[in-house]
């Protein structure tokens, strides 16, 4: 029962890389489209954890600072997620970001919080760093490999932010609770910033895309609570590899099928950043 719920998590999750690709699409990037589409998923995202959170709001000044972070940091996030997917396709910015994910979180955890470097680890680390860089145009300009950095440094400190509220000793809220106080401070900070953007953009508002932004996030936060379930019959060290390289084989098909087909220098570099991570459950500490 638990590997199929992950099994459609997983499904969840590369939906979300599709929708944004689909807003991207259709709106472009820039800082009024990126304010706006953080916004949009912030209000599907507080309509899944108002709910899941017993329609109450829980505060703590430390929540509050966190969750700022996390709202500073997701607004930045979906900015270089905009651009790069104009230059990239799905297949490889699922890959910079769901790697992200996973090392930089691992590496704190190595450094800051007491947790053993093994073998596994650090051989997959250097793997997971040599895949980003097979498929990389390096005589392409500075430009967008940037925009690959951020979204693979971001995602990866939106998900050390995790481990950080959940190691911190300070009064807070609960896990739900955490995630709606963010979304709500998304909204706040996305929204008014949309709105102070809104005359320079010039254009007139679509319907769809607002629809897509929205779904972006009940999706999302739909497949992070439901990953919160699989947890009790799935252990993380065996859920998170599964998680991390199933969302990018997703995305990858996905690609496929769009006018941004993967190249053979994208398709080792999953198949390298594949074998990392399976080499990482496999080798013992």
């Amino acid at each position: 029962m638990y590997y199929s719920l992950l099994a459609f998590t997983i499904c969840l999750f590369g939906a979300a890389f599709a929708i944004n690709q689909q807003y991207q699409q259709r709106m472009g990037s820039g800082f009024f489209v990126a304010f706006f589409f953080s916004a949009l998923s912030a209000c599907g995202g507080i309509c899944i954890l108002f709910p899941i959170n017993g329609f109450r709001l829980e505060f703590t000044p430390f929540t509050l600072i966190l969750a700022l972070v996390n709202a500073a940091v997701s607004i930045s996030y979906t900015f270089c997620g905009l651009k790069a997917l104009g230059k990239i396709n799905l297949s490889m910015y699922s890959m910079f970001a769901m790697l992200g994910g996973m090392l930089i979180p691992g590496l704190a955890g190595v450094f800051f919080y007491d947790e053993v470097m093994t073998v596994g680890k650090a051989v997959c680390y250097v793997i997971i760093t040599a895949a980003l860089l097979i498929p990389v145009e390096w005589k392409g300009g500075r430009g967008g490999h940037l925009f690959y950095v951020g979204v693979f440094v971001l995602n990866g400190i939106s998900a050390l932010l995790a481990k950080v509220y959940q190691a911190a000793p300070y009064e807070k809220a609960s896990a739900s609770g955490y995630s709606l106080l963010a979304s709500i401070c998304t909204l706040i900070i996305a929204g008014t910033m949309a709105a102070i953007l809104y005359p320079a953009y010039g254009k007139k508002l679509k319907l769809l895309p607002a629809a897509i932004g929205i779904s972006h996030g009940l999706i999302n936060r739909v497949a992070n609570w439901l990953l919160v379930i699989t947890l009790v019959g799935i252990p993380a060290s065996v859920q998170f590899p599964i998680v991390t390289g199933g969302v990018m084989i997703a995305s990858t098909i996905v690609s496929c099928f769009s006018a941004k087909k993967p190249t053979k220098k994208q398709f080792a570099a999953l198949g390298v950043s594949l074998f990392g991570i399976i080499l990482i459950t496999l080798v013992p500490n």
